[in-house]
């Protein structure tokens, strides 16, 4: 297996309130260890702007191997910010406008037949915001159930407020119930490209990779986090429209990591979007793979993305499943296991053992990205 020297990295995080030095901060704890866990060197570089581009450097150094790799971050905190500065009202409202949009146009059907536990995903924020909603106006409204005078409106509306309040929005806090429903406004606006503002973030991208692809490198890699998987098909997918130039005789490896692109592709409006899958698919420089796991529910377990875009016809992403159980302490594993947000996340954190999947080694080691498809537990990456 050819190791690789220089490596140029293009990743999408998920959805999170992260901007790029945040994602640099966290790569920095889980790439130290990975060094631990693995038994190399390791250095990441301060985050640096360059025209378009935000990246950061990483060299990485064994006792017979070296290899430096440029990480350019294509975080989307700008488009997060944009959702969650919005009065309480207009998040409350946008998050029902989307769910009643993915359901109109298909989405919730879809998810049901080919992810069910996404399904579930799916509806948790809504019915938890639906009952707490209906839990205020049953205080509320007390004395009407009771058939008691309205002056008691007096004491039962101020009670509803004070459990909204001091129980109803802590509880809905701790399950993330106002972020989940930005995520939603933003896979609606990724489906169906109708905010200017978000079309212009997607073209400075495409700006940004054509950047990225202009370094030399004898690999390049573009990984992708849940709701990232999408923003990256939009942008590769652009790139390959306006640009194909850009990638042609590079080796290109397209990594989904608990990818999430059916979130948004699913639904009706999303043609541009399963274009640009078919468009990735059938890229002769790109190799395609996803990384799945059985214990994640915010993704697409087991699914074809390709064919369910719209393009049965295309190469298929190979499926490397991994099982978190298996990366980490059997007593960090028990402390996150029920925190299905943090298990999603574990694609880009650091390991405790060593695993067939390794998110710092796919992307600052020696190994070529494209052998993390076929890595198993019987398997295990050797450096």
């Amino acid at each position: 297996m050819s190791r690789v020297k220089k490596r140029v990295v293009l990743h999408f995080p998920g959805f999170e309130p992260f901007d790029a030095e945040a994602h640099r901060r966290r790569y920095a704890r889980s790439a130290r260890q990975s060094a631990e866990v693995w038994d190399f060197k390791s250095d990441v570089g301060p985050l640096v702007s360059t025209g378009a581009a935000t990246h950061f450097d990483v060299d990485c150094a064994g006792p017979d191997w070296r290899t430096s790799s440029r990480i350019h971050v294509f975080d989307h905190d700008v488009l997060v910010d944009t959702l969650s500065r919005q009065s309480f009202t207009r998040r409350l409202g946008g998050g029902f406008a989307s769910a009643l949009n993915v359901t109109f146009n298909g989405g919730l059907w879809g998810y049901f037949r080919h992810a069910w536990r996404f399904g579930l995903f799916f509806l948790f924020p809504f019915l938890l915001a639906g009952l707490m909603t209906a839990a205020a106006l049953v205080v509320a409204f007390i004395p009407h159930w009771l058939s008691l005078s309205s002056w008691n409106l007096l004491w039962s509306v101020p009670l509803a407020g004070l459990l909204l309040r001091q129980v109803m929005m802590p509880l809905a806090t701790k399950f993330h119930t106002l972020h989940l429903f930005a995520d939603w406004e933003m896979a609606v606006a990724m489906a169906r490209l109708d905010r200017p503002d978000f079309n212009r973030w997607l073209k400075s991208c495409v700006d940004a990779a054509c950047e990225a692809f202009s370094e030399d490198a004898d690999e390049y890699l573009i990984s992708s986090h849940s709701m990232g998987s999408s923003v990256a098909a939009h942008v590769i997918g652009m790139l390959i429209e306006r640009r194909p130039d850009v990638i042609e005789g590079k080796r290109v490896v397209f990594a989904t990591l608990g990818g999430a692109i059916l979130q948004c592709a699913l639904m009706a409006p999303a043609h541009a979007l399963r274009a640009r899958v078919g468009a990735i698919a059938r890229a002769k420089e790109i190799f395609w793979f996803e990384v799945h796991c059985l214990t994640d529910a915010i993704h697409f377990y087991k699914t074809r993305v390709v064919a369910l875009s719209g393009h049965p016809e295309a190469r298929q992403p190979s499926i490397a499943y991994i099982k978190v159980k298996h990366m980490l302490s059997p007593d960090r594993y028990r402390r996150i296991r029920r925190n299905f947000l943090r298990v999603h996340r574990q694609y880009v954190l650091g390991p405790d053992v060593r695993a067939p999947f390794d998110f710092t080694l796919m992307t600052a080691g020696p190994l070529p990205a494209a052998a993390f498809a076929g890595f198993s537990r019987a398997n295990i990456p050797a450096l």
